[in-house]
């Protein structure tokens, strides 16, 4: 297994782990450039990558006791509606739109972590 992919993935795992998310934005760009996936496959295999490496930030900040369940369900019953429409949805939109919503995504993040 190559070192930069390694690299990348605890990169991912850091980021998710201090934000809560994000590590897919280290992924995404990664999965594209080299490895050489397509949009589509790239997207959702950040996604399937992420998905462990949230439960074990996850699993750490509950023993930790620092989750706040019901401030908490509200976004998680929301977050799986969401996730199950948009993974229907997802076959059907164009890769060029999912690229182009990814970017604008990052740039809006982006602005808002830096203006605070």
């Amino acid at each position: 297994m190559k070192r930069k992919y390694l690299t990348a993935g605890a990169l991912a795992g850091l980021i998710n782990g201090f934000f809560g998310a994000g590590g897919g934005i280290v992924l995404t760009p990664l999965l594209l450039s080299w490895i050489g996936l397509e949009s589509k496959k790239a997207f959702a295999t950040s996604v399937f990558i992420i998905l462990p490496i949230s439960a074990v930030s996850a699993a750490l900040y509950l023993w930790q006791g620092r989750v706040d369940f019901p401030a908490a369900l509200p976004y998680l019953l929301g977050g799986f509606a969401g996730g199950l429409a948009c993974g229907r949805l997802y076959q059907k939109l164009p890769a060029l739109l999912l690229r182009r919503v990814f970017g604008a995504l990052l740039i809006f993040g982006g602005v808002r972590a830096v203006l605070g």
